[in-house]
């Protein structure tokens, strides 16, 4: 059965750092594509970034700040965040895509205040 934990988010000020990880279970991480997407109070859930094989995509206003990455052993996805800015604050959610199918996890709130 596939599951997506999230972890790592919490409150930090602008220009700090977090680490969020996804740890998936039930299939092959490397072997789909996998994502962050972050959602906004009132706002829609947008894609931050994804990885699939050695292809990364990044939405703009996170590019040189963000980074994606997978573990070596292929169960965890990481999104290493800089620079934090305010409208960074959401809720980030780990994703999954099946053939058919997408998996998502049940998310991590990240939020950016002085």
């Amino acid at each position: 059965q596939v599951h997506l934990v999230e972890s790592g988010g919490g409150l930090v000020q602008p220009g700090g750092s977090l680490k969020l990880s996804c740890t998936a279970s039930g299939f092959t991480l490397s072997s789909y594509s996998m994502s962050w997407y972050r959602q906004a109070p009132g706002k829609e859930r947008e894609l931050a970034a994804r990885i699939f094989n050695t292809r990364i995509t990044y939405r703009d206003s996170v590019k040189g700040r963000f980074t994606i990455s997978r573990d070596n052993g292929g169960s965890t996805v990481y999104l290493q965040m800089n620079s934090l800015k305010p409208e960074d604050t959401g809720k980030y959610y780990c994703r999954a895509d099946f053939p058919g199918t997408i998996y998502w996890g049940q998310g991590t709130q990240v939020t950016v205040s002085s």
